[in-house]
Parts: C-alpha cells; structure tokens; sequence
C-alpha cells in the first residue's frame, strides 16, 4: 500500500481545508493517508516527525503564504531535517505544494516555489498542476501551475470554490498516481 503524508499549516481553515481535499482524494484511491501538522491545534491534530517523512512514499506540502514565503512554523521544522538530507532519505519520493492566500495576488505563487525549496534540496521530485486539468485554464479563484492554491478573502471567508476543490483532487490523484508506479 502506498503512504502518503499530508503535511500543512493551517491559521484560518483554508489550507487545512484543501489538505482534507487533498488527501481524502488520495484516500479514495486506496492509499494510506496520513496528515500531519507542525503545531497541535486541536486533540485531532498530529505533529510530523521525521520519520513520517523517512517512511511515506509521497508529501503533499501546504501552508498559507506570508509575505510571499511559508508559514514559520514549517520553516522552523525543515530546519530540523539536515541529517535526512545528510543521508538523502528523501531522495526520489514525489511531492506537491499547496498554498492559501488572502487576495488574488496576495503571494500564492511565490508561497508555492518558496514551499518547493526544501523539497527540491532533499532530491524530492516536485509534481505541479498539468494544463490537462480544465480547472487551470477556468479558474478566477486559486490553482496554478506550481500547485493547488486558494484565495481566502479579505477575512478569510471564502470557502473552498469548486475550481478550487477539483485542482486539489487533480494534485491528489497525480501525487497517487505517480507514488503508486514507483512503488
């Protein structure tokens, strides 16, 4: 069976709403799905470790962008991982990136190739969103070619649009896909 993490930060709701997205649909596939967080919000919430990241096949990475870049809190932990990288434990295992803003162009793409950095220095292979999905070239919310991205308003009020949600299952199920054919 195939093991994917699901790996985000959440302030609003907005990214931990499309990791729910993201892996339920990896989920639905057959995989063995587990999410994880940097920081215990709730009872529900569980911290990653690094030996999540040593035995998942695949990552699925997201936070909501601040000022252009990732939330701290994922910073603070990839800091953590140069003995991984040191051993090169990551070398090869696909991975996504996903990212929530406020505004339109309130940073999400340059949150998205700012969240790819760590991936791509432990020899991840980076997976974006292919022209292939119809949601890329409709979307007026979210999605880019870099990764499933969201844009949650002013008060982070807007829900989750259905472009949105469907860019999000696209990463899923590519992440599975590929995860699956090199396992």
């Amino acid at each position: 069976m195939v093991n994917i993490v699901v790996l985000y930060h959440s302030s609003h709701g907005s990214v931990e709403a499309m990791a729910h997205e993201i892996g339920d649909t990896i989920e639905s596939h057959g995989a063995d799905v587990k999410l994880r967080t940097f920081e215990k919000k709730n009872e529900f919430d569980q911290i990653i470790s690094k030996q999540d990241l040593i035995e998942c096949d695949a990552l699925a990475f997201g936070t909501p962008t601040r000022f252009g870049m990732m939330a701290a809190q994922a910073k603070t932990f990839w800091e953590t991982t140069s003995d991984l990288w040191l051993k090169g434990q990551l070398i090869d295992k696909p991975a996504c990136v996903f990212s929530s803003s406020s505004s339109m162009h309130g940073g999400n793409e340059a949150t998205l190739l700012n969240l790819s950095l760590p991936l791509l220095h432990h020899g991840m292979m980076l997976l974006g969103v292919p022209y292939d999905v119809p949601e890329l070239l409709n979307t007026t919310s979210g999605g880019t070619p870099y990764g499933a991205s969201h844009v949650a308003g002013k008060n982070n009020s807007n829900q989750l649009s259905e472009c949105e949600k469907r860019i999000c299952r696209a990463v899923g199920t590519r992440l599975f896909n590929i995860a699956s054919k090199l396992k």
